[in-house]
């Protein structure tokens, strides 16, 4: 019988080891030491104490790094300007053989440089007794100067022999990015014999609603605050309010809650200082196991180690429906719950629980012609399956560039503008996974019940990799839930890596900046070449017009030259006249910039120049990301008008059909009078309110030419005859 214990791995990434437990405590002597993978270390990184002052402030924000043969299998959270840290994590490690000891390093981080060392300890291993815990006291040193005093580490360790276990399991797979942009795998296994589980328990719906009397961390008495929030491996940031101490934020997020009994959500806040590391504001916490459920609970947290409170309203909800289950047990397939499937989601329950749009089921089947990420000329792939902060792993298949995994994914869907994203991995154990492919769906271009093969495309989305990959994909959806659920904020993914200065990226948002201003610049000189009478019949045409619509000038008639042009744009595609061309130019920069990511991913380690200089760093990213964000304006609105996502084009005609009638039919001081009245009254009748700008929401959904480019299926190769003949099999 095998138990499974809870650990957490160095972000604090849940996951579940299958052991077997013995009792009876045996000397390392008694084993073989040169057997692969007998051996299961299980540490509890306890806290630190008298730790070195790396800190100008005469402190430190220590983590402590665990290596086994020059490879990181551990990294801790970061506690901040402490040094008597208490970090109470838990890692298991597979360990080869007893002979590599453990490697303890420990860092004061600083942001935007390189981190200080304070210090290194190692563990021998050989020394451990089987089945036994044993507490470990560490003294730090550094080998440059073995005088210095640099503190102690305490441990807790159980070294226990790794006996066989099943590989086919079902995994659930969490990300933890390091500040090098890397990042490394971790999983979750899951029991065979629960088929269909909930992987989740619970919803945690958060608020941020403001600050109070905040401390003032800059010298003109103010401060730029930011709140960072933490629910295990989970990561929220909020937007950042300058020169306040009393911020007004209005964020909503939600959480995964995995533990029956809740959880802890660590808070910080922090003032933002560009060129220079962060200041730490305050902290504190919510227990969420004394948090009745379904039910919204308003908070005003006092920040300890600091000043001020944070107001936050906190909702505790019962788990959507998010399953993993094998491809012999199929809901869709069941008639009675396909049919309660379709009647959740009728016309008739437009107003039921708007959250809930739709429901989506993904098969993901097989992969043929993957590439090869092993010295043998093999891999050991695994698919992860992603909804927004979704994210579900399949098993993994050894040794195997064919795999075969017939699992089946469901989804809650939350918005129908969501992109489905599948990627390939190659599991390396105590490695990060290797990237072997990905695709991008939207829920919008799917056709139900089709098994497709999809290209499998490199990490920016550009352009083919090796192998394709087999998925059946159904959704089901309310179109009206969907349709008002397009006019709120789309949801936050969670934080997995900061922003970085990147020449192709500039260059790419500069260019697809210049191109939206050109789009303004040609139609300002064509106005002009009217007005100069370059073409005579064009400027004489041009002016009747004018003379006419200005002398029946009527409101109505600003969305109603919309509505006509979206129609043009509408019959001009469906009657093969098509005008939209492919965006070859964003293509060829965005393969530019994978070359560019894959030169960084190599060079990682070298610090250059441009890393130096943060202050220079930040204002290059500012201005790159301000650039990408205008540009994405721009494509947006002329995607809606190109009928790029007929969904979002159909509802931009109902919406300009009503404002067009609205506009007809009510003088406009009774429009204005409305909408002043319920702007002055908003916060009078729904005080924590979150404030949003529909129209942008709705652009929002809309994909700029980047995401369209990444969003493209690209065709099989139709002289790979492996998948036609397993295709016709499946037939």
């Amino acid at each position: 019988m095998l138990d499974s214990c809870k650990l957490k791995s160095a972000c604090n990434l849940p996951f579940i080891c299958n052991k077997k437990i013995n009792t009876a405590g045996t000397s390392n002597a008694e084993v073989p030491l040169a057997d692969p993978g007998m051996y299961q270390l299980n540490i509890t990184l306890r806290r630190g104490q008298s730790l070195a002052a790396r800190d100008r402030g005469g402190t430190s924000d220590p983590y402590v790094k665990f290596k086994i043969g020059g490879k990181e299998v551990f990294r801790s959270k970061i506690i901040h300007k402490n040094l008597n840290p208490v970090w109470e994590e838990k890692a298991c490690i597979l360990v080869d053989h007893l002979r590599e000891p453990l490697y303890i390093k420990v860092f004061d981080y600083d942001f935007g440089l390189q981190d200080d060392f304070m210090g290194s300890a190692f563990l021998d291993l050989t020394q451990l007794e089987l089945n036994r815990p044993t507490d470990v006291t560490l003294t730090l040193k550094d080998p440059h100067y073995p005088d210095h005093d640099l503190g102690i580490i305490l441990l807790s360790v159980i070294l226990t022999p790794k006996e066989g276990e099943s590989r086919d399991v079902t995994m659930l797979m969490r990300k933890s990015w390091k500040r090098s942009s890397k990042f490394q795998t971790q999983s979750l296994r899951l029991s065979d014999l629960h088929r269909k589980s909930h992987l989740w328990r619970g919803i945690v719906s958060i608020t941020l609603i403001e600050g109070r009397d905040l401390k003032a961390m800059d010298s003109n008495g103010l401060s730029d605050p930011y709140v960072k929030f933490r629910l295990g491996h989970q990561k929220y940031k909020s937007k950042i309010m300058p020169k306040t101490l009393n911020p007004q934020w209005r964020e909503q997020f939600d959480f995964h809650l995995y533990e029956e009994r809740g959880g802890i959500i660590d808070i910080t806040a922090w003032d933002k200082d560009a060129g220079k590391r962060d200041d730490f504001i305050g902290r504190c916490q919510v227990d969420l196991s004394a948090l009745s459920r379904e039910q919204t609970h308003k908070l005003e947290l006092q920040l300890e180690e600091g000043e001020g409170h944070l107001v936050l309203l906190v909702t505790l909800t019962a788990s959507a429906t998010v399953s993993i289950s094998d491809l012999s047990i199929n809901s869709l397939e069941d008639q009675k719950e396909r049919e309660e499937i379709l009647k959740r989601y009728s016309p008739l329950r437009i107003f039921h629980n708007l959250k809930d749009v739709g429901f989506l089921q993904v098969k993901v089947i097989r992969a043929e012609g993957l590439m090869a990420a092993d010295v043998t000329g093999k891999s050991d792939p695994f698919c992860v399956v992603e909804l927004n902060n979704d994210r579900l792993l399949t098993h993994t298949v050894y040794k195997n560039l064919n795999p075969e995994w017939n699992k089946v994914f469901t989804f809650n869907i939350k918005d129908i503008h969501s992109v489905l994203e599948v990627t390939v991995y190659d599991e390396d154990r105590d490695r990060s996974a290797d990237f072997l492919g990905k695709v991008a769906i939207p829920l919008l271009s799917i056709q139900n019940g089709e098994q497709k093969a999809y290209v499998l495309k490199n990490k920016q989305l550009t352009g083919p990799t090796k192998g394709v990959i087999y998925l059946e994909i159904d959704v089901i959806f309310n179109a009206v839930k969907a349709s008002l659920r397009t006019l709120i904020p789309k949801e936050q993914k969670y934080i997995e890596e900061e922003n970085r200065l990147s020449k192709q990226l500039l260059l790419r948002n500069f260019i697809r900046m210049k191109r939206c201003v050109m789009v303004l610049v040609n139609a300002a000189y064509y106005v002009n070449s009217c007005f100069d009478w370059d073409s005579p019949p064009r400027s004489l045409a041009a002016f009747v017009l004018f003379l006419f619509v200005v002398w029946n000038f009527e409101l109505y008639m600003i969305p109603l030259v919309l509505l006509l042009l979206l129609t043009w744009n509408y019959f001009l595609i469906i009657s093969g006249k098509d005008n939209r061309q492919r965006d070859t130019v964003v293509e060829d920069i965005l393969e530019d910039e994978e070359e560019e990511d894959d030169k960084d991913d190599k060079d990682s380690e070298k610090k250059g120049f441009i890393n130096k200089i943060y202050a220079i760093q930040e204002v290059c990213v500012s201005v790159q990301n301000i650039l990408d964000e205008v540009a994405s304006f721009g494509e947006r609105i002329k995607n809606t008008f190109n009928w790029t996502v007929p969904f979002l084009s159909w509802l931009a005609i109902v919406a300009l059909c009503v404002f067009t009638v609205i506009l007809y039919c009510i003088p406009l001081r009774y429009i204005v009078l409305v909408w002043g009245i319920n702007k002055f009254t908003k916060k009078l009748r729904s005080p924590y309110a979150i404030d949003n700008n529909e129209l942008l929401d709705f652009l929002s959904r809309v994909p700029s030419d980047v995401q369209v480019v990444q969003y493209q299926e690209l065709k099989p190769d139709p002289s790979h005859s492996p998948y036609k003949r397993k295709k016709n099999n499946l037939g």
